[in-house]
């Protein structure tokens, strides 16, 4: 499943030049935790999140301030004025983000690896196109054992380029993918195999496809 079949193209953004207070606004209104920040091209310039704009430990028997509640009040933080005052000064950069037509299963290794919860999409011109949450990635991987099955018949059919893709019989077990039948070449199986198990969704592969050619004895 590609990351554009999963997003969401409503994705709020906010300029460089947009107030820290506007950004809290956003962010309370939404009920999100962060939001992409871009140029006028709308391509991605960084992103700022909650976490952005929130005070460290401020000492010994000291709450943790944040940044949204000095905003909203208009006041200070603990008795801290911040020097932040728009998106620009508070966001990081460069913003992680993924490309509409990765593998959804980059997008959830990216988010793990980086502590997020959303990561922008962006097209080829790194242009923001949506945004895909940890939520929509639970959603994929929580899909039942008959849209599992037709995932696998939609790669069978056309993302493997197999010249006779009804003789691969398919089945879907509590996430478990169960293969059977025949295939050209080894390298066939193989990458049947291999697709298959990267699947959002799919816990293991089970494969007893035989292929009608080993090109690596061919080899030899």
């Amino acid at each position: 499943m590609k990351v554009s079949e999963l997003m969401n193209p409503d994705v709020v953004t906010v300029s460089a030049e947009t107030s820290l207070k506007q950004v809290a606004d956003v962010l309370t209104e939404r009920r999100i935790s962060g939001v992409p920040v871009v140029g006028e091209d709308g391509r991605l310039l960084g992103v700022v999140s909650e976490a952005d704009i929130v005070l460290g430990e401020q000492g010994p028997g000291r709450v943790r301030g944040r940044l949204l509640g000095w905003i909203v009040d208009g006041g200070r933080a603990d008795g801290e004025r911040l020097s932040a005052q728009t998106a620009g000064d508070a966001m990081t950069t460069p913003g992680i983000a993924i490309s509409a037509g990765a593998d959804v299963s980059l997008a959830a290794r990216r988010m793990i690896d980086a502590g997020i919860k959303r990561l922008p999409v962006v097209d080829g011109d790194d242009r923001v196109v949506g945004i895909v949450t940890r939520s929509d990635l639970v959603r994929a991987f929580a899909r039942s054992d008959e849209e599992l099955e037709q995932e696998i018949h939609r790669l069978v059919r056309g993302g493997l380029w197999l010249d006779q893709p009804e003789r691969v019989e398919v089945q879907v077990d509590a996430g478990e993918a169960l293969l059977a039948g025949t295939v050209d070449t080894r390298s066939d199986a193989e990458l049947l195999r291999l697709f298959v198990a990267r699947i959002p969704g799919i816990v293991g592969v089970r494969s007893t496809v035989e292929w009608l050619w080993d090109e690596r004895k061919a080899r030899v």
